[in-house]
């Protein structure tokens, strides 16, 4: 500690000694300089992100309003589902039945108590997301397992979904 209090005193005196050696106008140069890298400083360190946060500020503020919205409509629509009256395993087999049966051969069905198995060969995204919507809805059953691969033709596996329990 008193090695580097010691260093630091030195070279306090051999900086005092060289300023004391320089003209004025080689003064008022480093001094100039000096200004100019602690406005530097000041600027990347201080200012230019509070202002880049200022700037990103509404924009990262519409998305999370956006996120907010989606967040409440998935509310509003899990309420909703939860609100809806329940469906027997009956009414539910039959229900998934007649929505893979649209699908001619692309999805086999095979039920097993409370478990229905889809066996999916070249789906394409959106008729599989809207089956998805109306099992969900019609028959209340809910993905418990997903083994899907994406080709050139769709989507292909197995999805194992629970089927409510009960007659």
């Amino acid at each position: 500690m008193k090695l580097q209090a010691d260093k630091l005193q030195e070279l306090r005196k051999q900086l005092s000694t060289r300023w004391a050696a320089m003209d004025l106008r080689e003064r008022r140069l480093v001094m100039a300089a000096a200004a100019l890298v602690a406005l530097a400083l000041l600027w990347w360190v201080g200012l230019a992100p509070a202002l880049r946060t200022l700037r990103e500020t509404p924009a990262r503020l519409a998305a999370l309003d956006q996120q907010l919205l989606q967040m409440r409509a998935l509310a509003a629509e899990s309420r909703a589902l939860k609100d809806l009256p329940s469906v027997g395993a009956t009414q539910a087999s039959t229900a998934l039945q007649a929505s893979v049966a649209r699908f001619e051969g692309k999805i086999k069905l095979s039920l097993q108590g409370e478990r229905a198995t889809l066996t999916l060969t070249g789906v394409k995204g959106d008729p599989l997301w809207a089956l998805l919507n109306e099992i969900r809805n019609t028959a209340r059953a809910r993905p418990v397992d997903a083994q899907l691969t994406h080709g050139a033709e769709g989507y292909s596996g197995t999805l194992v979904l629970s089927l409510p329990s009960g007659s």
